[in-house]
């Protein structure tokens, strides 16, 4: 087990889901003061995505992306930045013709996934490393598309979390490290529970963490019930943990939460376990994070 875990807090995801929690951070200000209050609360990373201000659902609009990057990076509240670079992947076949994209397709090509990491430079950004059945969608993900996403990455000189959804997924990963397109020692972020990839449970964990390259940092979450589950049974096995409203909205049956509430809730679970959470700067230093020229 780690005595030093970095903690992570997925803010608000690409879904519409503030209608279902209040609490779901929408415009860039909700967003970054979530940013700076979890860091409050013992988190080390926001992981980011940018929505709609007027509708609440998925933007890729860089503007967008740099309100948010801009308010937390003028703040006096230190904070890593992770921002999604996993947008532009959903198809829904057509249902007069497969062929076609249906209603909710949305796709970008891996240049436009990667313009705002590379305009704003975040420490960190994600790779999504594979296609995936997500819920009733597609999500697309080929293999020359990771590799020119990859590349643009690695030029940026930010570095990738590596998600994987599923155990091909990390086979893929592993191959990027092989060619090359991964720079020092590679962070995985196993994505637990989502409908249809890897399951939420221990035996699956071990797996996923079993055929990792020596030496490589890794984390892993659960989405829903499992949220809490996944991430002490992640810090048990040697990894770090993820919490927030993108993965779980609720703090335990029927009780609605905010991001606070559960980055509260697993640092407390993780100091019963003799552990602490590591600092912006010591989790910097731990994953050997470039800070973007200019922050304080």
């Amino acid at each position: 087990m780690n005595k030093n875990i970095i903690v992570t807090a997925a803010l608000t995801g690409a879904g519409e889901t503030r209608q279902k929690n209040e609490h779901v951070p929408v415009t860039p200000k909700e967003i970054a003061d979530d940013a700076i209050a979890v860091a409050k609360a013992g988190a080390s990373i926001a992981h980011i995505h940018a929505r709609d201000p007027e509708t609440g659902g998925i933007s890729h609009d860089p503007a967008v992306y740099q309100e948010i990057v801009e308010r937390v990076r003028e703040s006096d509240t230190d904070i890593i930045i992770n921002m999604t670079a996993g947008g532009g992947g959903d198809w829904v076949p057509g249902k007069d013709n497969p062929a076609n994209g249906g209603e909710g397709t949305d796709l970008q090509t891996p240049e436009e996934r990667h313009a705002p990491v590379g305009q704003l430079l975040p420490e960190i950004c994600t790779l999504d490393c594979g296609s995936l059945n997500f819920g009733d969608q597609v999500y697309l993900n080929p293999e020359n598309w990771l590799r020119e996403q990859a590349r643009l990455v690695q030029a940026s000189g930010v570095k990738p979390e590596l998600e994987c959804f599923d155990t091909g997924q990390i086979r893929l990963a592993k191959q990027l490290v092989h060619e090359g397109l991964i720079d020092d020692r590679p962070l995985f972020q196993f994505c637990l529970g989502i409908p249809w990839g890897a399951e939420a449970d221990a035996k699956t964990m071990m797996l996923m963490k079993d055929h990792l390259p020596e030496g490589a940092d890794w984390a892993a979450f659960g989405i829903g019930r499992h949220q809490f589950p996944m991430a002490v049974q992640s810090a048990l096995l040697g990894g770090h943990v993820r919490v927030g409203l993108e993965d779980n909205l609720y703090l335990r049956k029927g009780v609605l939460a905010s991001n606070v509430d559960l980055v509260d809730h697993i640092v407390n679970q993780i100091q019963g376990l003799g552990a602490e959470p590591m600092s912006p700067q010591a989790t910097r230093e731990h994953l050997n994070l470039r800070r973007p020229e200019g922050v304080r």
